[in-house]
This record gives C-alpha cells, sequence and structure tokens, in this order.
C-alpha cells in the first residue's frame, strides 16, 4: 500500500484539514501537514514551550511512578507464608505430572508465538509508517477514521493470531479442557474482540480529542485513562461479562446458605453468590470476585459445583479473602495510576518515535496505530509487574481461606482437585512463571497450607 501524500490525508495543525469541523489549535510542533515532519522546525518560543512541557511532564512521570509504587508497596502483602520449596511429587502422581508437562509443552509453543507475533507487529507500527499507510485510507470526520483506524489496527492483530488460537483450542479439546464447538468458540472470540474495541475507541477518541483542543493534553488524558479505568472495572461485571456467561443466583440450600453464613461470619458483606453456565465450554473449575461496591459479586463456576461442598466453601471462602481486602478496590487502583501514568508516558514517547511512524502529532487520527502499538509493548512491559502482584495477593487470600476454615485437608483436597481438572502447571520454569503465573503453583500453595496448618497446631495434611 502506497503512502497518499495529498493534505486530504494529514492533519494540519492549525486546524485546516479535511474535516472542516476541526478547532483552531496553535501549531506548536512547527511540522506542517506532512507525514514526515518534514519543515523548516518549530519557532524559539514553540522550541521553549515544548522543552517545557516535556520537562513537567517527565516531573508528572517520576511522581506518578512514585505513587504508583507506593500504592503497590503498600497494599501487596509482600510477606506471605510459605511452606518451604514445593514438591509437587508428594501430592500427584508421575502420570498426573507428566500430563501437565505435557500439557504445557503442547500449548507453550502457540503461546510464545502469539507473544512474539504481537510484539513484532507493534514493533512495526511504533517503527514505521505501516500504520499510517494504512490508516491514511480511511475517510470521514476524525472520530470516524480513529474508530475505524481501532477496528483496522484490531482485525490485523486477530488476523495473525487467529490461526494460533485455533492451534490452542484444538489442544484445549484433546486434553478434555473444552468442550465448545467451533461456531460456540469464535462467537466468544468475536465478542472479546468487540470489547476490546469498545473500550480502545473510548479511549483512543478522547486521547485524540484532548490532542486535538488541548495544548498539554497529556495531563487531561491522564486523569481520564486513570477515570476510564475505574468506571470500566466497576461497570464490567454488570455490562461486559453477561456477554459471555449467564449467571443465576445460587439454588437455595445448604450450599447456598453456609456460603451467606460464612461471609456473614468474615464480616463481608455479600447479596448474593452467583453461578455462571461455564460448563458449555470448559470442563476447567474456578470463581472469581469482580467489581465492587455495588457491582461486587462472587462468581462461581456450575463445574464448580461437582466438587464436595467443604471444597466449594473453601474456595469461596478464598475469594471473600479478595472482598475483605478489597483486592478488587486496589488492583483498580494500580491499573488507573498505571493508566495515567502510561497516557504521560506516551506523550514523551510519542516525540522519539513520532517521525518514524509517519505521523507529526497524536492529535491525527492515523497515530491510532502507534498509540495502539506502544500500549501492546507497554502491556507485555507491566505483565510480570502484575503478575508478581498478584501472586502474592492470591497467598493472602489462601491464607483469608484457612483462617476462616481452619481446614487444611479440604484446602490441600481442592487444590490437587483444581490442578489436575485445569491441568495446572506443576512443575513451571522461570521464565513462564514469570510472564503468565497470575496465582502461585498448585504445589506452592499446598506447602503453604501445611505450613499453616504447623503454626496453628492443626494436624498436617
Amino acid at each position: 500500500m502506497s503512502e497518499r501524500q495529498d493534505s486530504d490525508d494529514h492533519l494540519s495543525t492549525t486546524g485546516t484539514g479535511q474535516d472542516g469541523d476541526d478547532p483552531p489549535r496553535p501549531d506548536i510542533s512547527g511540522k506542517g501537514d506532512g507525514a514526515s515532519g518534514a519543515g523548516d522546525g518549530p519557532a524559539p518560543g514553540a522550541r521553549a514551550f515544548e522543552a517545557r512541557d516535556r520537562w513537567q511532564a517527565a516531573v508528572a512521570l517520576g511522581l506518578l511512578a512514585l505513587l504508583t509504587l507506593a500504592v503497590a508497596a503498600v497494599t501487596t502483602p509482600w510477606t506471605v507464608l510459605t511452606g518451604g520449596p514445593p514438591d509437587a511429587a508428594r501430592d500427584f502422581t508421575a502420570a498426573q505430572i507428566a500430563r501437565a508437562r505435557a500439557f504445557d509443552a503442547a500449548t507453550s509453543l502457540p503461546g510464545y508465538l502469539s507473544l512474539a507475533l504481537t510484539l513484532l507487529f507493534a514493533a512495526v507500527l511504533v517503527a514505521t509508517p505501516f500504520g499510517a499507510r494504512v490508516l491514511g485510507r480511511l475517510r470521514g470526520p476524525w472520530w470516524v477514521r480513529v474508530v475505524l483506524g481501532v477496528v483496522v489496527i484490531t482485525a490485523i492483530v486477530e488476523a495473525l493470531r487467529w490461526p494460533l488460537g485455533m492451534w490452542v483450542e484444538t489442544v484445549l479439546r484433546e486434553y478434555g479442557l473444552s468442550i465448545q464447538d467451533w461456531p460456540g468458540w469464535t462467537a466468544d472470540r468475536l465478542k472479546n474482540l468487540a470489547v476490546g474495541v469498545v473500550l480502545n475507541s473510548l479511549m483512543l477518541l478522547g486521547l485524540v480529542a484532548l490532542a486535538r483542543w488541548v495544548r498539554r493534553w497529556w495531563i487531561p488524558a491522564a486523569a481520564g485513562a486513570f477515570a476510564l479505568t475505574v468506571a470500566a472495572s466497576f461497570v464490567y461485571p454488570v455490562v461486559f461479562e453477561p456477554l459471555f456467561n449467564e449467571f443465576t443466583p445460587m439454588q437455595q440450600g445448604t450450599l447456598r446458605t453456609d456460603l451467606l453464613a460464612m461471609a456473614a461470619r468474615d464480616g463481608v458483606p455479600v447479596e448474593d453468590v452467583l453461578v455462571a453456565d461455564a460448563s458449555r465450554r470448559t470442563t476447567a473449575l474456578n470463581a472469581y470476585v469482580s467489581g465492587f461496591g455495588a457491582t461486587r459479586r462472587i462468581v462461581v463456576y456450575d463445574t464448580l459445583l461437582r466438587a464436595p461442598e467443604p471444597q466449594v466453601r473453601l474456595v469461596v471462602a478464598h475469594e471473600l479473602g479478595h472482598a475483605k481486602h478489597n483486592d478488587v478496590w486496589f488492583g483498580t487502583l494500580l491499573g488507573g495510576l498505571g493508566a495515567a501514568l502510561g497516557a504521560v508516558l506516551l506523550y514523551l514517547v510519542f516525540g522519539a518515535v513520532r517521525r518514524r511512524a509517519g505521523v507529526a502529532s497524536v492529535a491525527d487520527p492515523r497515530a491510532v496505530g502507534v498509540v495502539m502499538g506502544l500500549m501492546m509493548l507497554g502491556t507485555q512491559l507491566m505483565n510480570p509487574f502484575q503478575n508478581l502482584v498478584s501472586r502474592h495477593v492470591e497467598a493472602r487470600a489462601d491464607v483469608h481461606a484457612l483462617d476462616l476454615t481452619r481446614d487444611p485437608a479440604t484446602f490441600v483436597a481442592m487444590q490437587r482437585r483444581l490442578a489436575v481438572s485445569n491441568l495446572s502447571d506443576l512443575t513451571p520454569d522461570a521464565v513462564e512463571y514469570v510472564l503468565y503465573a497470575s496465582h502461585p503453583s498448585s504445589p506452592e500453595r499446598i506447602a503453604a497450607a501445611r505450613a499453616w496448618a504447623k503454626l496453628n497446631g492443626v494436624p498436617v495434611p
């Protein structure tokens, strides 16, 4: 695809581009309309303003980074109960360990290929004018081109990863973890993509609008990124989760009564425990807590209800630990701060990549490509840190469940069931553990339960 050089395809920083409705805004870049940023260079006053603005943004970035680290340091339980080196052979048979390793090997290759393709495409978007050339063919008002740009970039990424997703789905079926047919799998994947397009479109519409109207756009962009993250966490359980599962209140009975009584005893306000119809797509067992305030909910997979009731109670006790310690709220706070930090970092980094990316300003709808590329790279860079925090939070929830039930034997039995049913990696290597593990391994969790039993004078299972 050739890059169009007519003025209709480039945003004029003085508001005279193709849209006709662009607001006048000062040209502080001095780059004019050219995609490569060619020109006589900014005027001395503009250079001084830009230098001062970048210095202020750098200071703000440092302060946000310190605040994010401080919140993580205060809210993350860095000291958690451990039981020494985990020993998978103590609780799992050789056949179970071998099956888990085989499953991990079968899914690792497509997983790493997907990661590599994502990083490679992100690098192309950031370091070449590919995105600007593709998105330069779009027509319409700037806001239409922004949304279409998100759709186009998302479609290209998904086209690259779709065969790998089918590969992983085939492996899941071979091992009995997935029972979906291809139409159902495709529908779920497309719905997930649609949710991503909606959220990314909202974010990028706001970003481009601010860049077109506000000189120091990075300030309201950081505030908006924080607000959008918090709002999405609040509405996701009631708006987006029902797109993938049906949720029904747990049926009246002893289990429901016991769970609500346990929540009351724990001092955690829970109006209801919901059951998700996960069995229509998977045999895996799971439960989770999402949302906060009026949208906080504890959800269990219907597949989990096939386990003995004491084990279900223990899993819910773990989720009550998350609610008790406001883990969703603090996680949202960290996510919001990270999003705000990312908005400021985008402003600082964009100046270094805009020439290579073929766009002069974030205000150009063709900049959607490079912004999404930077987002992909940032997400991958942050994943190890997020997983580190998550593992400690999950370990605290395990201890909470043990404190609440005082039943380490059932805890160990439940961890064995979860590991075998979900084909959890029982002996993860260091790289995969850092990149992907959001929970401690099952042997680690079992070892911690035994350490808890010793500390509390309870028979060690």
